[in-house]
């Protein structure tokens, strides 16, 4: 890797002081690559970031301050850019890349694209745009003490997308109302519940029990009499459960002895799954309420809430050292957190007037007090250790602690690709792993040969063409449209017709031209086994053919299957050194108390001197911009991505997203 000291030679000085670039990310890594960037020499930088900046950001982030918090990442980034380097031109946006102002005519003004992204549809999208402006991009990303650079190339390299990733850990939906097992369920059902009580519902984040669980197969009618899990502050009645909170007045005491004390009751008479686990215990407000504040010692206490000494020590002990964000709290004060922010968020909600929704947002205090206590009540109930606020802001946000030092690093790689790209030398550049150990060889940074386009990409095949499974009499149009083309493969705007000789027109981009159509099954347009659809997303100036395949045994909560995906399992080791997928934040057990956090990117990182080329490494660029997605995801919630997926605390916990 050519190093970097001194000055540029002339040519290539001159290059840099008039090349046009594009940096997409004003975080992390961003932060630093607009550091890097304008010391190097490059004075014309555009950058685009739709984020303001939190609190949160202020420890590595160093182009904000305090007085920032709240104001636009990219906006602030130049502002503070300019003070050090004045001369440099710099234009902020503070807006989405996916905007669809932002054409392939917009990517071509520039020489090259450098991501430094968090997410894994906004990588899509920019892949995609390189490839249709013909522009080099430079990925990145961040995993805590991970990270991984890689140049993508239009017809000399692999896409972003030429790798399957692997698709976020999710959970069967008993496992989260019935049966948890793992703190991650915990959290996930607590995400769930915020959503079901203050957000957009959804019947597939449904938080009570479920009596459709297979594993349970009890007879309602022989244990109704047994159930004793309703009064009249919270009786089980099977009707939504923002419905039924409304019909209290969002009272968080009605809410907490249905929540923690009725349902779960109502899951004790389902006999059958408890015959080899250990039962919930139901918790009652007015009992936890006289708790002395600390851990449970006296007989009750000890029968009701099910506290094992060990368990109780462990608690104990971490609940009063570290910081404030990473003492577990005992059972009393989780209940009156719960009810604090019940009642902070009934009131965010009815000053948005009616049938307003609040978003989850891991940044939002009373949201995260509203997860963290629920989370740990539910914890508890199940007998698991509780988690701080530091590992639950972990696993339900997605992402693992952010290392300045590893955005610095991976930051700097980026600007010497850049300069390998700009001397006319694409050839010698690299896809570098940064790891968190040396490996055998003494190399914490490992390169490896860019890889050649794979021929089966979808995405930048010369023709794009992939298979579905799916059955037409039960999928619907919107279906179609949202969850294969748009989650599955990535598309913002699609237009879709059907190849029958008619080009007949199944979805348009233009609002209100086939609204109508969302409703109505695929076999209602003449789809059928073998049918052929065009998909055109004009933004990304993209065209996919679809084959359609009729198939009425799909698995269970299957929809679609895309053949010859490959199945999401750890990438096997290559060359001499070993290829280690990091799913959930690291995976050195390195964790805030104990749990990372998803949404999804796992890094990969090969232990080997030698040149291995980079899909052998399967890196998921993602996240910060390394992303590129070892982990990816949205409900497990562990690792994540540049696409990177930070490994969670415990790896069956969840599937972070990790970015930074």
């Amino acid at each position: 890797m050519m190093a970097l000291v001194g000055s540029l030679h002339k040519e290539l000085a001159e290059t840099v002081s008039v090349c046009r670039v594009l940096v997409v990310g004003a975080g992390g890594i961003g932060c630093e690559l607009l550091k890097n960037l304008v010391l190097t020499g490059f004075s014309n930088i555009e950058v685009i970031d739709l984020d303001v900046i939190d609190v949160s950001n202020l420890n590595r982030q160093f182009l904000f301050q305090k007085k920032h918090v709240g104001k636009s990442k990219a906006q602030v980034a130049k502002e503070s850019v300019l003070q050090f380097c004045p001369k440099a031109n710099i234009t902020a946006y503070h807006d989405s890349v996916m905007n669809p102002d932002y054409n392939v005519e917009f990517f071509r003004n520039f020489m090259l694209v450098m991501n430094a992204l968090d997410n894994r549809a906004a990588r899509n999208h920019v892949n995609r745009m390189c490839l249709a402006a013909d522009i080099p991009l430079i990925e990145s990303g961040t995993a805590g003490y991970l990270g991984q650079v890689a140049v993508i190339k239009k017809g000399v390299t692999e896409c972003y997308e030429c790798q399957p990733k692997p698709t976020q850990k999710t959970f069967p939906g008993c496992t989260i109302r019935n049966t948890p097992s793992e703190p991650i369920h915990c959290i996930v059902w607590a995400k769930y519940l915020y959503n079901q009580l203050f957000g957009e519902e959804d019947a597939d984040q449904e938080v009570s029990p479920d009596t459709a669980d297979p594993e349970a197969a009890w007879e309602p009618a022989e244990t109704a009499a047994r159930a004793g899990a309703s009064n009249e502050d919270g009786d089980i009645k099977r009707v939504s459960t923002k419905t039924w909170a409304k019909s209290t007045g969002y009272d968080p005491v009605k809410l907490f002895n249905k929540l923690f004390n009725d349902d779960i009751k109502y899951l004790l008479t389902m006999d059958k799954l408890w015959k080899k686990r250990k039962a919930p215990v139901p918790l009652d407000w007015n009992e936890v309420q006289e708790l002395d504040g600390s851990w449970p010692r006296s007989g009750w206490q000890k029968r009701s809430l099910a506290f094992s000494e060990d368990s109780s020590a462990l608690q104990t002990e971490s609940s009063t050292a570290g910081l404030k964000d990473q003492q577990v709290l005992d059972i009393k004060s989780c209940s009156q957190l719960f009810a604090r922010s019940v009642e902070t968020l009934r009131a965010q909600l009815c000053e948005k007037g009616d049938g307003a929704e609040l978003v989850w947002d891991k940044d939002d205090p009373p949201a995260m007090d509203f997860v963290t206590s629920a989370s740990n009540l539910r914890m508890h109930i199940f007998s698991m250790n509780m988690k701080s606020r530091f590992d639950v802001k972990s696993m339900a946000g997605n992402i693992i602690p952010a290392i300045a030092t590893t955005n610095a690093v991976i930051a700097g790689l980026i600007v010497l690709e850049g300069l390998k790209i700009l001397s006319g030398n694409i050839e010698q550049c690299k896809t570098i792993f940064l790891n968190k150990q040396p490996n055998p060889r003494k190399k914490l940074l490992v390169p490896c040969a860019l890889d050649p386009p794979n021929a089966n990409c979808y995405v930048c095949a010369s023709r794009p063409e992939v298979t579905v499974k799916l059955n037409v009499h039960q999928t619907l149009v919107l279906s179609l449209q949202d969850r294969i083309l748009k989650e599955k493969f990535g598309m913002v705007a699609p237009d879709v017709q059907i190849e029958d000789g008619k080009g007949t027109i199944l979805i348009s981009s233009e609002e209100g031209e086939t609204e109508g159509n969302n409703s109505k099954c695929l076999s209602e347009f003449g789809i059928r086994h073998g049918t052929r659809l065009q998909a055109d997303d004009f933004l990304q100036d993209y065209t996919l053919l679809l084959n359609i395949l009729h198939c009425e045994d799909l698995g269970k909560d299957v929809e679609f299957e895309v053949v010859g995906d490959t199945p999401d399992k750890p990438i096997e080791k290559t060359a001499e050194g070993s290829a280690k997928s990091i799913t959930n934040g690291s995976d050195d057990g390195a964790q805030p108390s104990t749990s990372k956090a998803q949404d999804q990117d796992d890094v990969l990182i090969v232990d080997s001197d030698e040149e291995p080329s980079s899909s052998s490494t399967d890196v998921n660029m993602e996240g910060p911009s390394l992303k590129r997605k070892l982990e990816e995801g949205e409900e497990s919630v562990r690792s994540k991505r540049m696409r990177t997926d930070p490994p969670a605390a415990q790896e069956e916990d969840d599937d972070i997203i990790a970015l930074d």
